[in-house]
């Protein structure tokens, strides 16, 4: 699953086959989203693609209100336990009982079609 080019397809690849995966540098270990081809800061291109832990904190949060009949939702940042910070949202409660500094664990769902990570309060 590598296209040194494209990192991105790797990562939504991994995602299909119901794996969370992160980059990390080989030089530094510092892990590493949003894909890339090369570590932030150093530009090596050594990077290895290594299985997540799935654990998180959410570091903010706010809610999308959406005009009724559509269900209001959470957009939250997560900073993960390799360190990384992520886009998601925090699903299996209410939009508005999501609190910064609540752990949270990834998980892969299926919308439109398409695997989507999101994240469920511990």
């Amino acid at each position: 699953m590598s296209d040194t080019l494209h990192p991105e397809k790797d990562f939504a690849a991994y995602l299909a086959a119901g794996r969370f995966m992160l980059q990390r540098s080989r030089a530094t270990g510092r892990y590493i989203f949003y894909p890339r081809v090369a570590e932030p800061g150093t530009g090596s291109t050594a990077l290895e693609w290594v299985e997540a832990s799935g654990s998180g904190t959410v570091y903010s949060t706010t809610v999308i209100r959406q005009k009724p009949p559509t269900p209001s939702y959470n957009l939250a940042l997560v900073d993960l336990a390799e360190g990384p910070r992520m886009m998601s949202r925090v699903e299996g409660i209410p939009p508005e009982q999501v609190r910064i500094g609540m752990s949270v664990s990834a998980k892969i769902i299926r919308e439109n079609d398409v695997p989507l990570l999101v994240f469920e309060p511990i």
